[in-house]
């Protein structure tokens, strides 16, 4: 025999549980080096800095030609 529970889980117990199943903004600080915003403790995805070093080398893209 499996395993099955003895009792019905009400809904305000089934959502406590799943109270903290949505998804959360992450949040955004502006980028010392050129502004944009950027997650905290992140490398910067439009200058490649983190922590006033270069750390990544982001390549600019240009309209490309027929």
């Amino acid at each position: 025999m499996g395993a099955l529970p003895k009792q019905r889980i009400s809904r305000h117990r089934q959502g406590n549980r799943r109270r903290y199943h949505f998804l959360k903004i992450p949040q955004l600080i502006a980028c010392p080096n050129c502004g944009e915003p950027r997650r905290s403790h992140h490398v910067c995805p439009s200058c490649g800095v983190y922590n006033g070093r270069q750390v990544i080398e982001i390549e600019t893209r240009g309209r490309a030609t027929d």
